[in-house]
């Protein structure tokens, strides 16, 4: 049984009710299948702090909170960081442009056996990391 990380430009597709994402994730997060990481959820909610105050913002926050509410917040293993200074190390001699919290991403769906969703074509460049874009 296969396991999903969504990473941040997938959750970023739940929010805007991308409609293949969201009925991926309708069957999937009832049985733990997919999730995000706190990699993730600190990414969404440095968001969610740079938006203007206000009614928006408060808008956005509530449904950030209710996907929150549905999809699992798996940690950072331990092992990530093995696989995290694999992935670096490879991504600089291949010149390869991924940013720190991509690079933890990427490490924890190797870490936890999982499949990747994501839209950010880089990340099918990292070797061993399987990848799936829902959006097409």
């Amino acid at each position: 049984m296969a396991l999903y990380l969504l990473d941040t430009t997938a959750f970023s597709d739940l929010m805007r009710e991308h409609r293949k994402v969201e009925a991926r994730v309708a069957v999937l997060a009832p049985t733990g299948r997919v999730f995000i990481c706190s990699i993730v959820r600190g990414e969404v909610r440095y968001g969610l702090e740079s938006l203007p105050r206000g009614r928006k913002q408060r808008e956005v926050e509530a449904k950030v909170m209710a996907l929150f509410a549905t999809l699992a917040c798996e940690p950072v293993p331990e092992v990530a960081g093995d696989y995290y200074g694999r992935i670096k190390r490879e991504a600089e001699k291949r010149g390869l442009a991924l940013s720190e919290n991509d690079l933890w991403i990427g490490a924890t769906a190797l870490a936890l056996d999982a499949i990747l969703v994501t839209r950010d074509s880089d990340f099918q460049r990292v070797p061993g990391l399987l990848v799936e874009d829902w959006t097409k």
